[in-house]
């Protein structure tokens, strides 16, 4: 099975102020993650109309502005802020960035800064290529953002006098700076990595010329403009840019830039590690263990409880929890209980699935992997949220694998705009955005995690998850918080970012799943929250009537985090469930 969905209508803002708020708002979260939620109201009253399962927005100019506003998350932002201003500077590889008091000159630069404005360190704040009266407006801002005299960020649009394009600056301010107070200036500029060229023609088979094309699109040159620098027709290029488009497998230029601008983090940017340890009160130290599946790719896990006993696969949701309770780690091992926590690909040191991968065939098949290279045979399964179809997914692919299935705070293939409306507006936001919007979710889900690296994992839980009371309460207790905080770091560490990752989750999550729930045998028993903030009892009731096959029980006090509130009642069940397994299958 696979996961699919009926033939798609797309919709796009006719509305031209309104598309134009948006891109303010856009631009607002890029060099500020905290305003994420004033796009979220702005967003909200564009989407809820085309909240129907047939219509999905898309929208070019949009598109392109994402492409461009992506520029300014950088995952390196809580880092730079506590580093000092060179090593600020060397966080921002592909980015125009540079120093500066307001004064008459430049203060640092990057190497990006020497090649796309002609500046050096020390060198004439006159050498910028701006007009004169931009310059003069640019140096009052850095003088005032920089003594603390402004808003924290300040955005600001001029235009080059080089390319003519239009440049957006933002300018913040930096600690440590010593004794004279500097801002850093940003910009929209981008700069070729050197070598960069070899890893795009690797990672999608270009030829040479369609490298240059690329590089060209990318940094935002006109096709006339990459036509007359190569020597070729107009006609030609745009041939070379309709096979990029295929090779890539992106649709339009602006996707193209997305794509590569991933790649080029993926390339600059260190894919693991985090700056300390998260403090983990009573929870025991659980070495993550690897192995390579039948692709090549790299997969990792952890597991606790009882070496030699009775299977449970665990899955972790989109946040990455791979860790339990320190009380329900150990109660699995007293239980006999052996507890295997794949993490998925894209978290984690778990190598992501190869481009254009059916995202549920692939995860399950390396849920599938861990479990013959550990010789376990006979779990079962306990998924959160839409984990729920990975669990389904294996159990119909390899039900010699997985003999039954408790859930906890699941969800069910989404059906209505009512469903959705009934959701958290955080939740609605990214669920809403992952059915109707998929070409925009990455830089929202992007946006999401600047926001919870500004704030800090834990307030960020506290912004999003507000809403359901019995979550909040949950949370607070600390070896929940514990677990939480430790286990979402294969998520979302100090320098490392699965958000694409996680927007292929929620993708995947609001396809149609609903052959793959009625096509299971093996039993599932679903327990869920009376709070859950994603999953309401009425949406969960009116989607159960269509699989009667499913049993269903709601726990009171209890939200998403379900299982962290309630772990010894879903133990139970798991027991139970075990049992029931050792009866159908001697």
């Amino acid at each position: 099975m696979t996961e699919s969905g009926p033939k798609i209508v797309t919709a796009s803002f006719a509305d031209r102020d309104h598309r134009a708020e948006i891109v303010e708002r856009l631009y607002d979260v890029a060099v500020d993650p905290i305003r994420l939620e004033e796009l979220l109201e702005v967003w909200e009253g564009s989407v809820a109309r085309l909240r129907d399962s047939a219509i999905a927005l898309e929208d070019p100019e949009i598109e392109a502005h994402l492409a461009r506003a992506s520029v300014f998350l950088d995952r390196y932002e809580a880092a730079a802020r506590e580093a000092g201003p060179r090593s600020v500077l060397e966080e921002i590889p592909r980015s125009a960035a540079f120093l500066a008091d307001g004064g008459a000159q430049v203060a640092g630069c990057n190497r990006a800064a020497v090649a796309a404005f002609g500046v050096a360190e020390g060198g004439p704040f006159a050498a910028l290529p701006f007009d004169a009266e931009d310059r003069e407006l640019l140096q009052g801002v850095i003088r005032k953002v920089a003594a603390r005299r402004a808003e924290k960020v300040v955005t600001l649009r001029i235009r080059s006098t080089v390319t003519g394009s239009p440049v957006i600056l933002r300018v913040s301010p930096v600690e440590g700076g010593g004794a004279r107070p500097l801002a850093l200036v940003v910009s929209t500029e981008l700069v070729w990595p050197e070598g960069f060229a070899d890893t795009v023609q690797e990672a999608f088979g270009l030829t040479a010329a369609e490298v240059e094309i690329v590089r060209g699109v990318t940094l935002g040159l006109p096709l006339r403009d990459i036509a007359e620098a190569r020597g070729r027709s107009l006609e030609t290029v745009r041939t070379q840019v309709r096979s990029v488009l295929a090779k890539t497998e992106t649709h339009s230029q602006s996707e193209l830039v997305r794509v590569v601008l991933g790649l080029m983090d993926v390339a600059l940017l260190p894919l693991g590690g985090q700056a300390g340890p998260v403090p983990r009160g009573a929870l025991e130290a659980r070495p993550v263990q690897e192995m390579r599946g039948p692709d090549g790719r790299r997969l990792t896990w952890i597991g606790f409880g009882d070496p030699a006993g009775r299977p449970v696969l665990y899955m972790h949701l989109d946040y990455g929890l791979i860790r339990w309770p320190a009380a329900a780690e150990r109660a699995a091992a007293a239980r006999g209980l052996r507890v295997i926590v794949p993490v998925r690909a894209g978290y984690g040191r778990t190598d992501p699935l190869p481009r254009g991968a059916d995202h549920l065939e692939g995860v399950t098949q390396d849920y599938a992997a861990v479990l013959d290279h550990l010789g376990l045979k006979g779990a079962v399964a306990l998924p959160l949220g839409a984990d729920l179809r990975f669990a389904m997914q294996l159990a119909n692919l390899r039900p010699d694998l997985v003999r039954g299935i408790v859930g906890a705070a699941c969800q069910l293939p989404v059906r209505t705009p009512a469903q959705y409306e009934r959701m958290d507006k955080w939740q609605r936001f990214i669920l809403a955005n992952a059915r109707h919007a998929p070409r925009v979710l990455p830089f929202l889900v992007q946006a999401g995690f600047s926001l919870a690296r500004r704030l800090g994992k834990e307030a960020f839980f506290r912004q999003v998850n507000g809403g359901s009371p019995a979550d909040m309460a949950t949370f607070a207790q600390p070896e929940v918080k514990a677990a939480v905080l430790e286990g979402s770091e294969v998520c979302l560490a100090t320098r490392w970012s699965a958000h694409a990752a996680f927007s292929a989750e929620c993708i995947g999550s609001e396809r149609d799943w609903s052959a793959v729930v009625h096509a299971v045998r093996v039993p599932v028993r679903l327990l869920q929250g009376d709070q859950d903030p994603q999953s309401p009892v009425q949406t969960i009731r009116e989607l159960a009537a269509d699989y009667p096959h499913l049993e269903v029980e709601f726990l009171a006090g209890t939200g998403q985090l379900l299982f962290f509130a309630a772990w010894p009642q879903v133990l139970e069940a798991v027991e139970r469930m075990q049992a029931q397994a050792a009866v159908a299958y001697p």
